[in-house]
């Protein structure tokens, strides 16, 4: 769309605000940068999507206010609601019983609802977060209606509406992210007939960020375009809540190679780290570029299988992926490892999780 177009709304023109999606990195070192962009409270600044209440309160203690911070959760427990409410955060809500609960705590308060669009958009089918199987995120809008009537009945406001696609889609996913929006709109327009003034609509996070050349980066001016289109005439701010996307490039992870072996023809390149602290493709199926560290240029003329050091089978980081001659003792570094893996690393097998260390900037 042309963004003089006269029939459209400028992407410049809509109120926006940028959240920072505080699981895909939490560490306080990567959220001080995060903090200094834009003065604290301004709409340049950047706010922190929760998901848990550890996050709330790593959010806090970074020195965001609680009017900075909004809490996207499943299956809020109580417990949950002791820290949320008790710092005052605004909820984005996403099933009937959370909306009960939470009114019955917190009456007269505002909220938002976390719609089901009915449709997904993900890097893969894996990570599509709706479609046509029934997903745990989201009130469907066959249940709207009584989402709105247990809101009414502890006097609750509804000034938001959320919803997820997915998450990791790449440039070609946007036309499925696109699907999305209408939901989003028709939301808007039943929630502000039952009398409640919704004034954001957060499109949630899921942009992901090229790992491979032949991977399409997302067109952001495409994307801005097309939120505007359909979500500019209703007069909401704009809220997006990417963080692989913002932080996925912000870090690389070594590893020495200690085994090169051929099995039944194939050629496995085994490291010293393991999907403990890096498990893109183990859980993802995200692809990874891996640079062997002394030949970064050369030629990739292999192909080959590389593995980690965790005792499973799938403990694997790539398959059929061409690579310069590697030999044992080689140190390889993994790209496109700042986000996710530092916050997922665990003690698997008893294996150290990942550590990190600083650059200056």
């Amino acid at each position: 769309m042309c963004p003089t177009d006269p029939c459209g709304v400028r992407p410049d023109r809509v109120p926006f605000r940028l959240r920072f999606a505080l699981k895909a990195n939490p560490l306080p070192e990567v959220l001080e940068v995060f903090r200094e962009l834009g003065a604290p409270g301004t709409p340049e600044s950047v706010g922190i999507d929760a998901c848990s209440p550890g996050e709330v309160l790593r959010a806090l203690e970074c020195g965001w206010e609680a009017d900075e911070i909004s809490y996207t959760g499943t299956n809020v427990s109580e417990r949950d609601l002791d820290v949320i409410l008790a710092h005052g955060i605004h909820c984005n809500l996403d099933a009937l019983s959370q909306i009960e609960r939470y009114g019955r705590r917190a009456p007269g308060t505002r909220i938002g609802i976390r719609i089901d669009p009915e449709t997904g958009a993900g890097y893969s089918e894996h990570l599509e977060y709706s479609g046509e199987r029934p997903t745990k995120f989201g009130i469907g809008p066959e249940r709207l209606d009584e989402a709105l009537a247990i809101a009414a009945s502890h006097d609750l406001a509804v000034d938001t509406i959320h919803f997820h696609a997915g998450s990791g889609w790449l440039g070609n996913g946007l036309p499925a992210f696109e699907r999305a929006l209408p939901a989003a709109v028709t939301a808007v327009e039943r929630v502000r007939a039952a009398g409640h003034e919704v004034t954001e609509v957060n499109v949630g996070g899921g942009l992901g960020m090229p790992a491979r050349a032949d991977e399409p980066a997302i067109d952001r001016e495409a994307y801005a375009e097309t939120i505007a289109r359909h979500l500019g005439p209703l007069g909401v701010t704009v809220v997006a809540e990417p963080g692989d996307h913002l932080s996925k490039d912000a870090a690389v992870l070594l590893g020495e190679v200690v085994t090169v072996e051929t099995r039944r023809g194939v050629t496995f390149v085994g490291l010293d780290i393991g999907w403990n602290v890096n498990c893109s493709y183990f859980i993802y199926r995200f692809a990874q570029e891996i640079v062997v560290c002394r030949a970064a240029g050369a030629e990739r003329t292999e192909t080959v299988t590389v593995t980690g050091h965790i005792n499973e089978a799938g403990d694997v980081f790539a398959e059929d992926y061409p690579m310069p001659p590697v030999r044992e003792g080689d140190m390889v570094a993994l790209l496109n490892a700042g986000g996710y893996h530092q916050a997922m690393s665990s003690t698997h097998c008893l294996r150290p999780m990942g550590e990190a260390v600083f650059l200056d900037r």
